[in-house]
Parts: structure tokens; sequence; C-alpha cells
């Protein structure tokens, strides 16, 4: 997966933290989720509406082939493979159907040769149906959000923490998060281990970026510095609105949420 940022933050300082108020304030609540989509979006779409983004698709030339819909999915990271296979399973015979051979022969790779010239055309009208776009969502929930939201509160952490982890989900995967955590668990302790979150929110963010800086594509950091280390040098460790950030040098505000 892949993505673009832009944000910043301003909100109420709040030092210290408690795991145990992690559940009520989870990014799983329906408002928080809606901030937690608007700002991935700012990052890989350059937009807030999120929702406009499923018939997004082209080729950025980061190694990963085509880069697709509300998350980015990839040809290259079989995550846009699984997505058409659940959107046929729901939707046999439908537009992209016939491109799965092509897309599991390409997965790993940065080549999406056999898919031109009509798999962008192809997608773009998959995108109008209703089914491929709750395909989308469903995928991006079970693969980035739904764990993320779950490691997250598991480590004591609130809604800029676990948004933190689901940023570094969409742009990273599932193992390359757990490297990432496994590099920042080393140097800080958790707030479930007894950590304060503060520290291990900037343990985690510094390793992203290092993450992100061995990436030619993605050496631009600013989904992380003008975004989420902003919220988190403000103590807005609740993601509460309003919240202004920059990604990429473009500005973004969300008065309520």
């Amino acid at each position: 997966m892949n993505a673009i940022s832009r944000r910043g933050v301003l909100a109420l300082p709040f030092f210290g933290v408690s795991p145990f108020r992690a559940a009520p304030l989870a990014l799983d609540t329906p408002a928080k989720k809606e901030l937690a989509l608007q700002l991935v979006s700012s990052a890989e779409n350059s937009t807030l509406d999120w929702r406009s983004q499923y018939p997004y698709i082209e080729d950025i030339h980061d190694g990963r082939g085509y880069t697709a819909g509300i998350i980015g999915f990839c040809s290259g990271t079989g995550d846009m493979l699984k997505l058409v296979e659940l959107y046929t399973r729901r939707r046999p015979g439908n537009v992209l159907a016939r491109h799965l051979p092509t897309l599991r022969a390409v997965s790993g790779g940065a080549s999406h040769r056999g898919l031109d010239p009509f798999f962008v055309r192809d997608w773009r009208v998959a995108a109008r149906d209703a089914v491929f776009r709750r395909a989308q969502e469903d995928e991006r929930d079970r693969v980035c959000f739904t764990p993320a939201v779950r490691r997250g509160r598991a480590d004591g952490l609130r809604a800029l923490g676990q948004f933190a982890y689901f940023d570094a989900y969409v742009m990273h995967g599932e193992s390359g998060f757990d490297a990432v955590r496994e590099q920042a668990r080393r140097r800080a302790r958790t707030p479930a281990r007894g950590g304060t979150e503060t520290a291990y929110l900037t343990a985690f963010l510094d390793a992203r970026v290092a993450a992100m800086r061995r990436e030619p594509a993605h050496r631009d950091t600013s989904r992380v510095d003008t975004a989420q280390r902003l919220f988190l040098r403000a103590g807005n460790l609740d993601l509460t609105p309003p919240l202004e950030w920059k990604v990429y040098g473009d500005p973004y505000r969300i008065d309520r949420g």
C-alpha cells in the first residue's frame, strides 16, 4: 500500500495517560473513524474526501505496480489481488474478474504487464458499483484499520496512537508495521507495560520515519512530521478537533469530529 500526507493539529494538551482510558476514546467510534479516514486520505490522495477515491488508480513508480482506491491497494503487494478476489466472490463475473490471473502473476513486483491496456479503465468502471466500493471499505478495515485499533488498544494507546498504527499499516503493511513497532519497543515501553504514551509514540514515530526514509518513494515524511508529530507535541492524544496539519506542504483542517 502507499500514501501521501497532509496534517497538523491544534488541540488541548494532555500529559500522561492511563491505558484504562483507551476504550472510550478508541478510533473505531464512528466520529473518530471518519476523522482517521480523512487524515489518511489527505496523505494517500491529497483530499479529505476519501469517498471520492474509489476510482483512483495510477502507477506512482514506487516499485509496487498500480496503486488504487481508498487506501492505495497495490498490484505488486498482493492486497489489490485480495480485494479483487473478494469483489469476485460477492459479484461473480464482474469487470475486474478477468484480470485475476494477471494480478496473481504480477503480485510481488513492480510490473503491470498483462494488465494493460484495459485494467485502469475496468477499475474505474468497477468503482461505480456499490458492491466494489463496499469491498474496498471491508478490505481496508480487515487488513489495516481493525488490526491497528486492536493492537493500539492492547498497547494502551488512545486515538492518536491508534491512528499512528493505522497509518503505518496503510503504508507498510502488516510486516512493515511489525518491524516499526518492534524497533519502537526497544527504545520505549508501551503504556500497557508501564511507559508513558508520549515517550512511546515519539519512539514509534521515529522508527516510522526511519522506515520511510529507506524507501525512495516515501522519503517525504511530512505525513508524520507535520501531522502526527504536531498532534503529539500539542498533547492531543485523543485527536480532538479542531485539527490542523500539512502534508507535502498542503494545509488541511477538520473542525469537528
